[in-house]
């Protein structure tokens, strides 16, 4: 999926990581999906902070799934920096 706007996630920003000498976002985003109403389903995109035009974000599958919005959000901002770290290595080609 491509961005076009300058804002690079439409989700919550959750911390500022460093891998392979770049520096990256990394937001929550919530999957909106109205068949699956009693779960928060939500994944991680990471954007590089020098990010080039036309570098796309990298996002995982929806890995936090919880019975609320707060509780989702609780859970991933548990996320240690080597966990984050860990996401984006399996995002990379």
């Amino acid at each position: 999926m491509t961005e076009t706007s300058d804002t690079p996630s439409p989700g919550q920003h959750l911390a500022s990581i460093s891998h392979a000498g770049r520096f990256w976002d990394v937001y929550l985003e919530f999957e909106d999906d109205p068949r699956r109403s009693r779960a928060y389903r939500a994944l991680l995109a990471f954007s590089p902070a020098d990010r080039n035009e036309g570098e796309d974000l990298l996002r995982t599958i929806a890995i936090i799934v919880e019975p609320s919005y707060e509780e989702a959000v609780y859970r991933a901002r548990q996320l240690e920096e080597h966990q984050l770290q860990a996401f984006l290595r399996s995002l990379l080609p």
